[in-house]
C-alpha cells in the first residue's frame, strides 16, 4: 500500500487507550481521531468514514453502527471481551474483528486473587469501619485460603494464571472446561472435573469464560443449589455470567457466604443494586484490566495489529477469520494470490450457479494451515459473480448462504511440482478444473485448464479461445486482434491431441470487447472465445 493511501485512512478511537498505542497509529501515517464515549448519535456520525475502530468495553458496536460504517475494514478491541460487538453484522459486511488476548491476562488474574483475599479477610469492610473511627477487631475475623478448594470455571489464559497463583497460596484447584484435555490441566496442578463435581467440592468458585449465549446466566439458582453451604463466589470475567438476582437470593439464605464482583450485567451500576445491601458482598467498577501495564500492553498490541492489517494485510487475533502471522503470510502470500486468481478465473468459466468447490493441496503446501488459501479461492470466485465487496471474513459466509459446498483434500506428494493447487468448480452445466503452482518464490503459473496443459501467468487482460488443432486458425486470430488494435503480450497454447483441439490463452494489453469476441467466434474452427479479467 502506498503512503498516500495510508494517509487517507482514518482510525476512530471511541474508548480511552494508552497514548503509546495512539502514537503507533500516528507513526504509521494513519489519520487518528479520538471521540471518547460518544453518544449513539455521535457514533453513527463519526463512524461513517472510518476505516478502523478502536474500542474497549464501553462502545456498543450494534448492527446499526455497522450499517452506518460505510468504509470500515477492522474493529480492534483493546482487551479480550467482545460481547459489545455484533459479530454477525460485522461478518456480513466483511469487517475483521480483532482483540488482544493475553495483554491484560496477568492483571485480570491478579485482580481475581486480590478479590479472593479481600473477601476472605473482610478487608474492604474493615477499612470502612476504621475510617468511621471504629476498632472492631473481633467483628472481622476471616478465614485462611490455604488448604481450601478453588473451583475455576474456564481455564483459558486468565484461568490458567489464576490456577498457578492459587496453587502458590497452597489451595487445591479443581477446574471445569470442556475445551481442554485432562493432561493440560494436570500440568497446571488442577484436577479437571465435571461441573457438578466442581460445584459440590469447591469452597470458592471463580468464573473465567467469555460471555456467550451458552454462558449468560450460567451461575444461577439451579447451580447455587448444588454448591456447598457457605461457598464464596467471584466473577472478574464478564457481567451476566452470574445471575445477580439469584446470587442475591442465595446470599440472603446464607447458601453463599460471600461474593466479589468486578463486572455486572449492566454497567455502570446504579446505587440501588440489591447486592449492595449485603455486608459480605464486595465489588469494584470493572477494574480487572485497569493497571498501567495492562492498558499499555493492550493499546500497543491493538495498534500494531491494526497497522499491520491496514498496511500489509496481516491478520492477528481475529475472532472471525483465520489469523495469518507475518512469517506465514510472507510464505503464503504468493499462494493466496494464486488461489484468488484461480477462483476469479473460475468465475468467468461458470455458466450456471456454483454448487461445489473442490480444492486439492499437493506437496509442500499441504503442511501449511490452508484455511486462508481456501478462503482466497472463494473470495476470487465470488467477487466477479456477486459484484460486491468480498473479503476473507464474508467469503465463507456468502458461499454458505448460497449453498456452495466446499471440499478440501491434502496430499504431501506431488509428482511434477513442489506444490500444486488444483481447484474444481461444479455448476449445473458441469465441472471445470484449473491447476496452478508457484515457480521460485513468487512466480504464479497456471498449468492446467480442464484437459489442456499449458504454462501461463494468470494476470491482467486475458483471452481464452477453444479451437480446432489445424493450420491457419492461430494466424487468423492474430489478424483479427491486430485489426482491432489489440496487442498480444503473451500467448500459451495447450493441446488435446486425442481430440485434435487446442486451448489458446492470450494476455493482451487491453480488454477485449464483445464486438471483437463476436468476430473471433464467427471464425471457422473457433468454438469459443472468452475474455478473462484478472
Amino acid at each position: 500500500m502506498e503512503r498516500g493511501q495510508i494517509d487517507t485512512m482514518k482510525v476512530l478511537i471511541t474508548d480511552p487507550i494508552a497514548r503509546e498505542g495512539i502514537e503507533i497509529l500516528k507513526a504509521a501515517g494513519l489519520d487518528v481521531e479520538e471521540c471518547l464515549r460518544p453518544s449513539r448519535a455521535e457514533l453513527l456520525k463519526v463512524i461513517q468514514d472510518a476505516h478502523a475502530l478502536v474500542i474497549r468495553s464501553n462502545t456498543k458496536v450494534t448492527k446499526e453502527v455497522v450499517d452506518a460504517a460505510r468504509t470500515l475494514k477492522v474493529i480492534g478491541r483493546a482487551g479480550t471481551g467482545l460481547d459489545n460487538v455484533d459479530i454477525d453484522a460485522c461478518n456480513r459486511r466483511g469487517i475483521v474483528v480483532m482483540n488482544t488476548p493475553g495483554g491484560n491476562s496477568n492483571s485480570a488474574a491478579e485482580h481475581s486473587i486480590a478479590m479472593l483475599m479481600a473477601l476472605s479477610r473482610h478487608i474492604p469492610q474493615a477499612t470502612a469501619s476504621m475510617k468511621a473511627g471504629k476498632w472492631e477487631k473481633g467483628r472481622f475475623s476471616g478465614q485462611e485460603v490455604a488448604g481450601k478448594t478453588l473451583g475455576i470455571i474456564g481455564i483459558g489464559r486468565i484461568g490458567n494464571i489464576v490456577c498457578r497463583l492459587a496453587r502458590g497460596l497452597q489451595m487445591k484447584v479443581v477446574a471445569y472446561d470442556p475445551h481442554i484435555r485432562p493432561d493440560m490441566a494436570e500440568k497446571l496442578g488442577a484436577e479437571l472435573v465435571s461441573l457438578d463435581d466442581l460445584l459440590a467440592r469447591a469452597d470458592y468458585i471463580t468464573v473465567h469464560t467469555p460471555l456467550t449465549k451458552e454462558t449468560r446466566g450460567l451461575i444461577n439458582s439451579d447451580l447455587f443449589k448444588k454448591m456447598k453451604d457457605g461457598v464464596m463466589i467471584l466473577n472478574c470475567a464478564r457481567g451476566g455470567i452470574v445471575n445477580e438476582q439469584d446470587l442475591y437470593d442465595a446470599m440472603k439464605t446464607g447458601k453463599v457466604a460471600g461474593a466479589a464482583l468486578d463486572v455486572f450485567e449492566t454497567e455502570p451500576v446504579s446505587g440501588g443494586h440489591p447486592l449492595f445491601s449485603q455486608e459480605n458482598f464486595i465489588c469494584t467498577p470493572h477494574l480487572g484490566a485497569s493497571t498501567k501495564e495492562a492498558q499499555e500492553n493492550v493499546a500497543v498490541a491493538i495498534a500494531r495489529q491494526i497497522v499491520d492489517y491496514l498496511t500489509k494485510g496481516e491478520v492477528r487475533n481475529a475472532v472471525n477469520m483465520p489469523s495469518v502471522s507475518g512469517e506465514v503470510l510472507a510464505q503464503l502470500r504468493p499462494t493466496l494470490t494464486l488461489a484468488e486468481r484461480l477462483g476469479a478465473f473460475h468465475a468467468h468459466l461458470a455458466t450456471a450457479p456454483v454448487e461445489e468447490v473442490s480444492i486439492s493441496y499437493q506437496g509442500d503446501i499441504a503442511d501449511f494451515d490452508t484455511g486462508p488459501v481456501t478462503v482466497s479461492v472463494l473470495k476470487g470466485l465470488l467477487s466477479p459473480i456477486l459484484k460486491e465487496d468480498i473479503n476473507f471474513v464474508n467469503a465463507p459466509i456468502l458461499a454458505e448462504e448460497r449453498g456452495i459446498k466446499v471440499i478440501e483434500s491434502k496430499s504431501k506428494t506431488s509428482e511434477d511440482f513442489t506444490s500444486l493447487l488444483t481447484v474444481s468448480v461444479k455448476t449445473g452445466d458441469g465441472t471445470n478444473t484449473l491447476a496452478g503452482t508457484i515457480f521460485g518464490k513468487r512466480e504464479l503459473r497456471l498449468l492446467k485448464i480442464n484437459d489442456f496443459r499449458l504454462e501461463a501467468i494468470p494476470e491482467g487482460h486475458m483471452l481464452l479461445i477453444y479451437n480446432e488443432d489445424r493450420p491457419g486458425i492461430i494466424g487468423r486470430i492474430g489478424v483479427t486482434l491486430g485489426n482491432a488494435g489489440i496487442n498480444i503480450a503473451l500467448m500459451q497454447v495447450g493441446q488435446d491431441p486425442d481430440h485434435h483441439r487446442n486451448v489458446i490463452l492470450l494476455t493482451t494489453d487491453e480488454h477485449v470487447g464483445e464486438d471483437v469476441l463476436s468476430q473471433l467466434q464467427r471464425q471457422d474452427g473457433v468454438s469459443k472465445a472468452q475474455a478473462i479479467e484478472l
